[in-house]
């Protein structure tokens, strides 16, 4: 994922989703989903179908999470034979790896790693109506003609049971100005497993976006000591699925 550039061609559809608002383009995908602002305070997500992780979903599960969490508000969401796109209200925050913080990384690795011991505190798992657990990733893996290593079909013993995000990546985590938790976004996986699945992607994330050395930073700011089997087991179920 990368940010494009400012001449980036606008399509069709997030151009008359924005109305007579103004368009930034913010947010480039690996399979060309393209993620705009707008002047008048909406984020606009327009892009390819996507077989892992579909608008549809994300908007539902934004929906559901919005009664215990701070997450952007939807506004519209729709397809056509080839796209889909999304529309949520703005919030004031930035991501986590914003040019803000790319100097202050002990900053936005703790603010993480806090943010997600929250979510996971606060999500409750009796009224989830989704599953993220291995079984059912790697299921989703094979629909899409991913072959998953035989060995990953035997995950570690649950730790703790939670609603997990699903995509802890650094930048799906909004801080406010002064470093502090905000929102989430990108909640498109969004569903019940261990917590050491979104612990193991979230520290490792950190790598893709601060550098090495930053892993424990973060599991520590969750609050846990590392458990490093569970993390090896889903740094390479992500990987491999």
């Amino acid at each position: 994922m990368s940010i494009p550039d400012v001449s980036t061609e606008i399509p069709a559809r997030a151009r008359a989703l924005a109305g007579t608002a103004a368009l930034s383009p913010v947010w480039l995908n690996g399979i060309g989903g393209l993620t705009f602002r707008t002047d008048d305070g909406r984020y606009i997500k327009w892009g390819p179908h996507d077989a892992e992780a579909n608008m549809r979903d994300e908007a539902e599960r934004m929906r559901w999470a919005r009664q215990w969490i701070v997450v952007p508000e939807v506004l519209a969401q729709g397809q056509d034979a080839d796209h889909e796109w999304l529309v949520t209200a703005a919030l004031p925050g930035h991501s986590a790896v914003d040019a803000r913080w790319m100097d202050e990384p002990a900053t936005a690795v703790r603010a993480v790693g806090e943010a997600l011991r929250t979510l996971h505190d606060a999500l409750p798992v009796a009224e989830c109506p989704w599953t993220w657990d291995p079984a059912w990733r790697i299921a989703n893996a094979e629909e899409r003609g991913v072959t998953v290593p035989a060995d990953l079909r035997d995950p570690p013993p649950v730790d703790l049971l939670v609603v997990c995000h699903g995509d802890t990546c650094m930048p799906n985590t909004l801080l406010d100005d002064d470093g502090r938790p905000l929102a989430y976004v990108d909640m498109a996986a969004l569903g019940t497993a261990d917590r050491w699945a979104d612990i193991a992607v979230a520290s490792m994330s950190t790598r893709w976006n601060f550098g090495p050395g930053w892993e424990d930073a973060l599991i520590e700011a969750y609050g846990v000591e590392p458990d490093r089997e569970r993390l090896e087991y889903y740094r390479r179920l992500w990987n491999e699925s």
